[in-house]
Parts: structure tokens; C-alpha cells; sequence
């Protein structure tokens, strides 16, 4: 039995390495992921895999997903493009359905203005400040962080970044939790025995 569906945005350039911790861990776990696309049409990833997506943005609906999932993706500094994923993060998180962007989607967010009253954090803090947004006071120097059902976190963390959408869905108590981070954040091979038991 499904525990739900993961909506996994995909787009030209969107880094596939920053997400395969989250979808391979929810998949095991008992959730569906589904690939969204601003069309059907395929789309090639930074590393080269061309990814047909399962449905349109315009298909989306909050109530029919347990997390929208935003990678990064050069497109997000490169125009408007990929403003329509934001719009839908908007209301995504105002059904109280959680969202998570990493790297270049959380620019995306912040000129959406979706970081200006919420803890959150990015590669650094000059990188958000770029897109003239108000959240400044927000920006939290962590690896990833939770700040009412929105993940965010920097392009060099796609272990604490599945961490917290763990947390946040509930994927593993919290001893099987830490035990993952230390696991694949750390090498800590001792984790194992916790994740097994």
C-alpha cells in the first residue's frame, strides 16, 4: 500500500544527483514517486539523462501529492522559465502540502517570495540576496533546513536535504532517522545495524 505520491519536478538542466537520495528512500519506503514536467514533452538532466515526465505542472494538484520536490537547475538563474514550479509551490504550500527546493530552486522560491517569512537556506546567503527578496533576517547558515512545510537547502547537501523531507513525512522514526544521516552523510557503517532493526 502507498504511503502517498512525491511529485518530482524535472526540467532541462535540473541536477539529477541533488534528489536521488529523497526519491530512492521514499520509493523504498512505501511512497509513489511521479515526475512533473512543465509538459510531457521529455527534458535532459545536467547529467545527460533524458526523463520523460509522468505528468503537465498543469496536471498538479496539491491534494493529490504528499510533496512537491524542486531540484536545482541552471534555468533558475537563467530567466522565467521555471516561474510557473514556483507559482505551484505557492500553492502547494498554501494547502499545506510540503515543498522541497535545493540549490538554484530555492532562487526560484525566494523571487517568488516564498523565503521572506520562513526559515530557510541556500548555497549562501549573497546567492538569495541576488534576487533583491525580503527574507534576508530568515536565512539560516545550516546544511538544510524546515521552516513550516518548506525544505530548503544548498547544492552540496542532498543528504540533509532528504534528511528533512524524511522528518517531515515521517519516513523513519527518529533514532532510524539519525541512524540514516550517519549512514550516508558520514560513512558510519555501526548506522546499519539501527536502519535493519
Amino acid at each position: 500500500m502507498t504511503r502517498g505520491t512525491a511529485h518530482l519536478a524535472v526540467y532541462d538542466t535540473f541536477a539529477d544527483w541533488e534528489t536521488g537520495h529523497t526519491t530512492a528512500h521514499l520509493t523504498r519506503n512505501g511512497f509513489a514517486v511521479r515526475t512533473v514536467g512543465l509538459t510531457t514533452t521529455p527534458v535532459t538532466s545536467m547529467g545527460g539523462l533524458t526523463v520523460r515526465p509522468d505528468l503537465a505542472l498543469t496536471e498538479l494538484r496539491p491534494e493529490d501529492s504528499a510533496l512537491l520536490v524542486l531540484p536545482g537547475a541552471t534555468q533558475w538563474d537563467a530567466g522565467d522559465e521555471l516561474a510557473p514550479f514556483a507559482r505551484t509551490a505557492r500553492a502547494f504550500l498554501d494547502a499545506g502540502v510540503p515543498v522541497a527546493a535545493i540549490c538554484g530552486a530555492t532562487a526560484g522560491l525566494a523571487r517568488e517570495g516564498l523565503l521572506d517569512d520562513r526559515a530557510h537556506t541556500s548555497a549562501v546567503s549573497f546567492y538569495l540576496a541576488a534576487t533583491g527578496y525580503a527574507g534576508g533576517a530568515h536565512y539560516t547558515d545550516a546544511d538544510a533546513v524546515t521552516g513550516r512545510d518548506l525544505i530548503t537547502a544548498g547544492p552540496t547537501e542532498p543528504v540533509a536535504f532528504a534528511r528533512e523531507v524524511f522528518g517531515r513525512l515521517g519516513v523513519y522514526d527518529e533514532k532510524k532517522l539519525d541512524a540514516w544521516y550517519r549512514l550516508f552523510h558520514d560513512s558510519d557503517a555501526s548506522a546499519y545495524e539501527v536502519l535493519q532493526g
